[in-house]
């Protein structure tokens, strides 16, 4: 039995980079990922950046492009998200059979459970990205609105 990620080396990742058209100083970094497998990848003379490789056979282009789209939504609306990069007019390219996203690198850090501000924050940007989501729900969806009462 065959995994899908059987044939994801690192020579590959980078292999995979730079069929985008960016040029790696061969530095890679595993990131933790449920799902799919994430890198950061040093590019030269620039940060480095993280790159997404999705599932094969998991996740349809239209699906991830939604996401896509949901993400600079979020930005565009304030939320403190990364949305992927353009890169030749795309956030979703193809390199040797898999989809791929690169997103600029971005620090976080996780918050102070027991700090009040904390989560009242947390609450007021949950609030915020679901005003933006729905929003965004297609008429199809109108089983999963909330009707108030």
């Amino acid at each position: 039995m065959t995994h899908p990620y059987d044939g994801l080396t690192p020579d590959r990742v980078i292999s995979c980079v730079e069929s985008i058209g960016l040029r790696s100083d061969l530095r890679l970094l595993a990131l933790n990922s449920y799902e799919n497998r994430v890198y950061q990848v040093g590019i030269e003379d620039a940060d480095p950046v993280i790159v997404k490789f999705y599932r094969p056979e998991r996740w349809s282009r239209s699906q991830i492009l939604e996401e896509h789209a949901f993400t600079q939504e979020l930005v565009d609306n304030g939320l403190s998200v990364v949305a992927p990069m353009v890169i030749d007019g795309r956030t979703l390219n193809e390199a040797e059979g898999y989809w791929i996203a690169v997103f600029p690198r971005r620090g976080g850090h996780a918050p102070e459970l027991d700090n009040f501000d904390h989560l009242l924050g947390l609450g007021r940007t949950l609030g915020r990205l679901h005003r933006v989501g729905v929003r965004l729900l297609s008429p199809s969806a109108s089983a999963l609105r909330w009707s108030g009462g």
